[in-house]
């Protein structure tokens, strides 16, 4: 969308036809690659600006950028000089909640030839720029998106380096320069951020340092996934550290048996039962980190389905009854994986994976379980021991007070075994209460803990 009076900016696409006349007896295959748009420039002072255009994020201030003729890079503009000038707006603005969005090309650029994105900057304060990068078109679709955080910027203008961690992959890359600024709070009021000199450049000073992605451990079932994250490279420029974070397939994966696990894109797919790791590379460099994931067999059964009379249950999860409901089935205080719907036999469970502790949360639709004298869940675990739970209540929000962890185990009534459904049908007497504060009217939270690493839940309810 166009967002000033003059139109915003762009290199007309110049594709590079490389024509063999009069060589039919020669290989195709041996005859150079075809280059796309290798042009560096995203935006300078004389660049024709017909075909790259600003993209606002979503719910982020709309109307932000516009081309300025009054600063550009050196000082003051003249002789036809200008530069980008992005409003940040003031806090609890109703233009958007932060500013951001992205310069996007018409058309594909292969910047293969390049190792980093370079421009000027300048502040109206001093201040600290959220994210600088490229590679997003704001279309959802993005494979390579990579940014720079915390740029520090004053009035004078500033050299800004984001290097590309692997330029080889953008041959066709729309997304060319990604700003992102939420208002700062020493300048509440808001403040004008210039940049000029957009371009693509091949540095000699850029050496990749340390290439990283979120190390896990984890055990699924068949099927499942598990998402690379914490995906960044840090490069050292003239002896300083420049870490850029970065989407996934920026590396390049292993996997030690693929039989167990597979990368499919940014996802670890598990297709096998055993263990596998999956390391990954950036060019000839290692990176620091790996996935490794134990694959099991699911049930083929659901747990048994209840048939206690609606009357006499307060439902949770099952689908056998009206559920009451929960805010949340993984607190963000929890130590585990995501939280998912996994169907066995028809029947839609809870999955758990890399369970330390989960929080389920109910505080604001509170359960009188004050009448019920019981509480049943069916847990699912292919490995582990035991397995925990814990209540909490709330009789005077939002302090509250919490049982002791209940465990069963082999030798427990009711009893847990790995590998099969265990019916945990738990008299409410069994949970040690706390000396002051309890209130079985007031219930509202659950914990689930316990050495099962990976867990179904089905059938939650409190009955009499």
């Amino acid at each position: 969308m166009i967002v000033s009076k003059r139109q915003l900016f762009v290199l007309t696409a110049m594709a590079v036809l490389i024509v063999c006349a009069g060589c039919s007896d020669r290989d195709p295959a041996s005859l150079p690659a075809a280059r796309g748009n290798t042009d560096a420039v995203v935006f300078l002072d004389a660049a024709d600006t017909t075909e790259i255009y600003w993209q606002p994020f979503a719910d982020t201030h709309y109307t932000t950028l516009s081309v300025d003729d009054i600063w550009a890079f050196g000082g003051q503009a003249s002789d036809g000089a200008r530069s980008l000038k992005f409003n940040i707006s003031p806090q609890g603005s109703a233009q958007g909640l932060y500013t951001g969005g992205v310069v996007t090309a018409t058309s594909g650029r292969d910047l293969a030839d390049y190792n980093a994105l370079t421009f000027y900057a300048r502040a109206t304060y001093p201040v600290t720029l959220d994210v600088a990068g490229f590679g997003n078109d704001n279309s959802g679709n993005s494979l390579y998106e990579a940014g720079r955080g915390g740029v520090a910027l004053t009035p004078d203008w500033t050299f800004v380096v984001v290097p590309i961690p692997d330029s080889s992959k953008l041959l066709s890359e729309r997304g060319l320069f990604t700003f992102a600024e939420s208002t700062e709070d020493a300048h509440p009021e808001g403040y004008d951020i210039w940049v000029d000199e957009i371009q693509y450049a091949n540095l000699s000073n850029i050496e990749v340092f340390r290439p990283i992605m979120a190390s896990a451990s984890q055990s699924y079932f068949l099927g499942s996934t598990v998402a690379i994250s914490g995906t960044r490279t840090i490069f050292q420029i003239d002896g300083g550290f420049v870490p850029v974070d970065h989407m996934s397939g920026y590396f390049d994966y292993t996997t030690t048996d693929a039989a167990v696990a597979v990368v499919e894109g940014s996802l670890v797919r598990v297709v096998g039962t055993g263990t596998a790791t999956v390391n990954a590379a950036l060019g000839e460099n290692p990176v620091q980190g790996a996935i490794t994931v134990t694959g099991y067999e699911a049930p083929t059964v659901a747990a048994v389905a209840p048939t206690l009379p609606a009357s006499d249950v307060i439902s949770m999860f099952s689908s056998a009854y009206n559920d009451v409901p929960v805010e949340t089935w993984r607190t963000d205080w929890s130590r585990s994986g995501p939280v998912e719907n996994y169907v066995v036999g028809g029947e839609t469970t809870k999955m758990y994976s890399a369970l330390t502790y989960v929080g389920i949360d109910f505080q604001q639709h509170p359960i009188d379980a004050s009448q019920m004298t019981h509480l049943h869940l069916d847990v699912y675990a292919p490995a582990g021991t035991s397995f925990k739970v814990k209540l909490g209540s709330f009789p005077s929000p939002p302090d509250g007070v919490e049982t002791a962890d209940l465990t069963v185990d082999a030798a427990s009534t009711p009893t847990f075994v790995a590998g099969q459904w265990s019916s945990l049908d738990i008299p409410l007497a069994d949970f040690l209460l706390p000396d002051t504060g309890w209130d079985w009217a007031a219930l509202g939270q659950m914990v689930l803990s316990g050495d099962t690493k990976l867990v179904l839940v089905d059938n939650i309810y409190f009955h009499k």
